[in-house]
């Protein structure tokens, strides 16, 4: 566990594996921290530098008063690599991770040699509906939207298991003004343009009970960048890495070993 100060955000990080390693850079949903990618880990290739932080908002990193860009939350992770002088990653982003993997594709390609966004899209949602979120947030606190977002996040056989309520108790306890900014982040993003314009190796993941960004969306969005491979997690929501973390890290490993990462 380390602390990076990046132009004035004090970002929480973490890396295992060796210092000469191929990088690996995992970047999370809204409402968790870095203990998302935990079960995923273990299934992984040895030898890996696995890099791991928590956005802005989120976790032990500041969480300064918002609203937040999405290019704020862009260049903390361009700084964090910077910082860790790390060239030609693999970049995973899961949600509005996802975004950030598009965002930071498109200002510097230096920095990565292939992508994967699971999860997610190039637009999530409008901007109506995320100011009905922050406004909900404002009168009823994170709390109030936990309930349905746990429904929109797991599948009904996860929902149903103790495991659960360890990812209802994360997104309740992350900073309210850190959650909102990214709301606002979301909602200003659309990549849709740039995305298009990328050419480099990429994995879209979705999850078949997703309920935030569904199987289609993330279609779509893998449809934007030529040569791009979409895969279909059968039975998992939102956080596939949760619900199937053998089956998303053997997603990984093969396309690692496809774009010559390993």
């Amino acid at each position: 566990m380390h602390i990076a100060n990046l132009d004035g955000i004090n970002l929480h990080y973490r890396v295992d594996g060796p210092e000469g390693g191929a990088p690996v850079v995992f970047a999370n949903s809204l409402g968790t921290d870095m203990r998302l990618w935990d079960s995923v880990l273990p299934y992984l290739p040895d030898g890996l530098r696995l890099i791991r932080y928590d956005k802005r908002g989120h976790g032990l990193s500041d969480a300064p008063p918002g609203p937040y860009s999405m290019g704020a939350l862009v260049r903390d992770a361009e700084q964090l690599l910077d910082h860790l002088n790390v060239k030609d990653c693999l970049f995973v982003g899961l949600s509005i991770g996802g975004l950030i993997a598009q965002g930071l594709a498109a200002k510097r390609l230096d920095l990565m040699r292939a992508m994967v966004v699971s999860n997610t899209a190039a637009k999530i949602g409008t901007r109506d509906m995320w100011a009905e979120r922050i406004a909900a947030i404002e009168a009823g606190g994170i709390k109030a939207l936990a309930a349905p977002t746990m429904e929109r996040w797991f599948s009904k056989p996860f929902r149903q298991t103790s495991d659960m309520l360890a990812w209802q108790h994360m997104m309740e306890r992350q900073p309210q003004e850190g959650y909102i900014g990214c709301c606002a982040a979301i909602a200003g993003a659309d990549f849709i343009t740039p995305t298009s314009g990328l050419r480099l190796p990429t994995l879209a993941i979705a999850g078949s009970e997703d309920g935030s960004t569904p199987p289609d969306l993330v279609r779509e969005t893998a449809e934007l960048i030529p040569g791009s491979r979409f895969e279909l997690l059968r039975g998992a929501g939102h956080l596939p890495c949760v619900e199937q973390p053998e089956a998303y890290a053997h997603l990984l490993t093969t396309f690692l070993k496809e774009t010559g990462h390993i």
